[in-house]
């Protein structure tokens, strides 16, 4: 087919909806990415927190993100995703505010001596019920706005733009936070999702599929969720899959102390992580699918696992911004090998009939690894600070790294023989 028709495709294969949905999830991501690579230095060096509590609170945010969206679905579906798309930049503005707003001093009588972890804590849930309906309407509009001919070039586009919106919400964050302060780059977040409020109000609109709607209820999404978690084979895998994902959120977590601390204080780390990590998944991911897109998805995932080690190995040989660029791609690499045949792979977990079941509860490595990882992750930073020893964080990585890879290869010799 020629280019004239692909182009035509293009242009006629999706809704106008799509394309606002996908733009609101741009400004989305650019405001959660922008606000996240900020976190334990803002949480730390605004206000007062040690890394281990710092840690304790991007764990219960980031792991309520990626859990919540099992049962918004749930509410998007039945609300129509207009209106969960309203709720969900409601939310998220305001919370945004409020977060930022604890490192303002025109905010501090109001406070008062109310307890600063709690009162944080309280502010994170919120937020994170209102980001939980964005990913499950954003996907729902991409099924339902995108011709058959053209619905994979569709979540094509949206794993692209979130990735955009990785990249340019830190650049965002940096020139924000030297000129203005950490506090100010949650302002920021909190103007892109109010400005998304507005595009949501005066361009979405819903659109129904050809096909019947099921939606099922709150009770049955529960129910749903516990026979995924009484799989023991596929709890295994989840567990497994969740090292990958620990190691991979110590870019926000451990990298920001480390550079700012050890390195140079004044360092653009913002910019380092962003343009390294999602700039080079924007460049290669296309290169890098067709290079392994013969590698059966087992040994697609066993590369991916090792191959994102040497981010750690990378780093802790000689630690400077030269080696965490490195380090940073090459575990960008790791993930664009694995990233992609993850679906691939859990399909021959499923037991049959529960493919869509399974499919549904795929990103729950992700929450494991934030409610666990990020935690964790402050506590070994702040211990390994303490002990004058700052390099045993990387021998820590390098060793979760390899453990993933090692145990993704007994998973697969043992329980998955044969499949």
């Amino acid at each position: 087919m020629n280019l004239t028709a692909e182009i035509q495709k293009v242009k006629t294969g999706f809704h106008r909806s799509f394309w606002v949905a996908n733009g609101m999830e741009l400004f989305e991501r650019l405001a959660y990415y922008g606000q996240q690579i900020v976190f334990m230095i803002y949480l730390r060096n605004n206000l007062g927190f040690s890394e281990t509590e710092a840690g304790q609170l991007s764990g219960m945010f980031g792991g309520l993100i990626y859990l919540l969206p099992i049962l918004a679905g749930t509410l998007a579906d039945k609300w129509g995703f207009r209106r969960a798309f309203n709720i969900a930049f409601s939310i998220l503005a305001l919370g945004y505010f409020l977060i930022g707003s604890m490192g303002m001093s025109i905010f501090s009588g109001i406070y008062g001596t109310a307890p600063n972890y709690w009162l944080l804590m309280s502010f994170l849930i919120l937020t994170a019920f209102g980001g939980s309906f964005i990913k499950p309407s954003v996907l729902g509009t991409v099924a339902v706005t995108s011709k058959e001919e053209v619905k994979s070039l569709g979540f094509a586009i949206y794993y692209w733009l979130v990735n955009v919106g990785a990249m340019i919400g830190p650049t965002i964050a940096y020139f924000v936070r030297d000129s203005f302060g950490n506090e100010f780059v949650y302002l920021v977040s909190s103007a892109s999702c109010l400005a998304m409020l507005v595009v949501n109000l005066l361009l979405y609109k819903d659109v129904k599929g050809n096909e019947p709607a099921n939606v099922e209820s709150l009770g049955k999404k529960i129910t749903n969720l516990f026979v995924v978690l009484t799989n023991f084979k596929f709890m295994i895998f989840l567990l497994i899959y969740s090292l990958y994902w620990i190691i991979f959120w110590q870019e926000y977590i451990i990298l920001p102390y480390y550079i700012t601390d050890f390195i140079d204080k004044n360092a653009p780390y913002e910019i380092i992580q962003s343009w390294a990590g999602a700039g080079a998944i924007i460049l290669l991911q296309i290169p890098v699918n067709r290079l392994t897109k013969k590698l059966p998805s087992h040994k697609a995932i066993l590369l991916g696992f090792a191959a994102s080690s040497l981010i750690w190995i990378i780093i802790g040989i000689s630690p400077s911004i030269p080696t965490i660029v490195a380090g940073l791609i090459a575990f960008s690499i790791g993930e664009m090998i694995q990233a992609p045949r993850y679906y691939e792979y859990i399909s021959g977990i499923a037991p049959a009939g529960q493919q869509g079941l399974y499919q549904g509860y795929a990103f729950l490595p992700i929450a494991i690894a934030r409610f666990v990882g990020d935690p964790f992750g402050g506590w070994l930073y702040q211990t390994s600070k303490e002990s004058g020893h700052p390099e045993y964080v990387w021998y820590s990585m390098i060793t979760i790294g390899l453990l993933a890879a090692f145990f993704m290869y007994l998973y697969n010799r043992i329980v998955m023989k044969g499949k």
